[in-house]
């Protein structure tokens, strides 16, 4: 009988679900379920810089994607499914009650954006973060070392903080909080007493600053002179917490019956949606993963004894296995990529919505136009360049009260034009990430490139490697993410001996490969310094 295995995604918008052969990793079905009330703008201001997601969102969806993806797999493959494990996008993050449920399940705090999960792009904890970093570097451990000796607002500690000081009427119910991540795979086991629950060394290690080095999560003592309101989650955290090989649980006789599985399959340990798919790509020591959406993560791994005592500087943040285990997880990346290409189609669409005849169906055409006639233009050292803060600055270095600018501009610029540096600049952003870490001594070898933009914009492609002057491999597996998680479910069902094995035997391998042009590099290493100096004045 075959091994069948689930990957499950949770990602911005979406949930997907991928139905695996463990045997030789053939993706025999999927299926994508949109969180409703997110498609309709609830919970959310992007003019505050807020973005939240209702948990029913994520159960609704999570249910939906299963078994759709189930139906067009069949009963017997639905029938010999021994795993599932899944990736989420971190942080995101909510307080639960003493069961383990998220506040917004709750009929008194069902409609508070606090009481929701804070989706991972969410900056309104800007004050908080800054608060922890600025502590952190008077304190006798430098709990943000590990790091990039910053801390995000992007990040656990300063989204919960935020969260309980704008609504204090959680506190009354506030107990704990939990990632996305686990608190799915807690919810599927049917365990989610937050003392109990199995916490991910991947997420904890980048998100939550749990370092071994000092047993865990930061002292008490830290924790309470940042805020004493956060002292009081400390007690119901964790100490110890799980690779990405371990069964973290087994499928309860509710979900089971709900999904149409079998009781007691198992579930493996949750991870950040960046580092799964670094997985799924088929990381190793000396490749980089680029996982390219609407933001940007950078992950690879090194060997301990590589790395030695060195602490990589200005990155989102290094962990012993967790990524994979054996190895120390590196993680870096931009707040926003595709997200700028999206911005600027918004802006050219603008006119367009206040025509009563307007065609909406024009709308999906704008980014496909700007590419054409940006291929046409000629390359210049003269260019004008923009820098790609407009979602903040993640790595390197973090600032997430840095934004975007556009340096050049004349009365003869054009859109294509414009498009054409905002493409340019997401490639410097990158190029920035790649040459902070070949300095700090991490092998860079190969370059996998994975996500929506990889698959569908070869000019943004071929203009990231341009920058970089390497090579790029797109991964062939349109759910590379989902993929990893599969690779970790047949580990946690002993159906692999390790994360390793897995990859050899379920790896998609690649699609396209893209090569730069030498010459052109050489321009852009002109218009680089440029994005390099406009960077430090600005």
């Amino acid at each position: 009988m075959s091994n069948y295995v689930l990957g499950i995604d949770f990602g911005s918008d979406s949930v997907r679900c991928l139905v695996v052969d463990a045997a030789d990793g053939r993706e025999v079905s999927t299926a994508v379920h949109y969180y409703p009330r997110w498609q309709r703008g609830e919970y959310s201001s992007a003019a505050e810089n807020r973005y939240r997601h209702h948990p029913l969102d994520y159960i609704e969806s999570l249910e939906g994607a299963i078994c759709e993806a189930l139906c067009l797999a069949g009963e017997e493959v639905a029938a010999s499914v021994k795993g599932i494990a899944l990736d989420a996008t971190a942080s995101t993050v909510a307080i639960v009650d003493r069961k383990g449920t998220p506040l917004a399940l709750r009929e008194e705090y069902a409609e508070n954006p606090d009481a929701m999960f804070v989706l991972w792009k969410d900056h309104t904890a800007i004050d908080e973060a800054d608060r922890i970093k600025a502590l952190a570097k008077e304190w006798h451990t430098n709990y943000t070392k590990y790091c990039g000796d910053t801390y995000s607002c992007e990040w656990a500690w300063a989204k919960m903080l935020h969260c309980v000081k704008s609504s204090p009427e959680l506190l009354s119910d506030a107990h704990s909080w939990v990632e996305l991540c686990d608190w799915v795979v807690a919810m599927l086991a049917g365990n989610t007493t937050p003392e109990t629950i199995a916490r991910s060394r991947c997420v904890a290690g980048h998100k939550a600053l749990w370092h071994k080095e000092w047993g865990g999560l930061p002292e008490k003592a830290f924790i309470d002179e940042v805020d004493p309101l956060l002292g009081e989650f400390l007690p119901h955290l964790y100490t110890a917490t799980h690779t990405v090989d371990h069964c973290a649980g087994r499928l309860s006789k509710e979900w089971a019956s709900r999904l149409g599985l079998s009781e007691g399959i198992a579930i493996g340990a949750g991870g950040v949606d960046c580092h799964v798919g670094a997985v799924g790509a088929g990381v190793r020591e000396g490749v980089l993963v680029k996982v390219i959406g609407t933001s940007t993560c950078d992950v690879t791994v090194a060997r301990a004894e590589t790395l030695g005592n060195k602490i990589v500087r200005g990155i989102c943040g290094q962990a012993d296995d967790s990524v994979l285990p054996g190895y120390v997880g590196i993680e870096a990346g931009q707040s926003a990529f595709g997200d700028i290409y999206a911005w600027f189609r918004r802006i050219m669409e603008w006119p367009m919505r206040y025509i009563a005849e307007a065609d909406e169906s024009l709308f999906g055409k704008i980014l496909p136009m700007l590419t054409a006639e940006a291929e046409k233009l000629q390359l210049s050292e003269n260019d004008i360049v923009a820098v790609d803060w407009f979602n903040g600055r993640r790595s390197p270095d973090e600032s997430a009260r840095a934004t975007g600018a556009i340096v050049g501009l004349t009365l003869g610029t054009s859109a294509p034009q414009l498009f054409k540096a905002l493409v340019e600049a997401s490639a410097f952003g990158s190029r920035a990430i790649t040459e902070r870490l070949i300095e700090e001594g991490v092998a860079i070898e190969e370059i996998y490139a994975v996500g929506g933009i990889s698959k569908k914009s070869p000019y943004v492609m071929q203009t990231l490697c341009d920058v970089l002057g390497m090579p790029i491999k797109v991964v062939r597996s349109e759910q590379v993410c989902a993929l990893g998680a599969a690779m970790f479910a047949s580990v946690a069902a002993g159906i692999h001996a390790t994360v390793e094995e897995a990859q050899r035997a379920m790896a998609s391998g690649f699609s396209d490969e893209y090569h730069p042009n030498l010459e052109r590099k050489s321009v852009y290493d002109k218009l680089y310094a440029r994005y390099l100096k406009i960077g430090k004045a600005y």
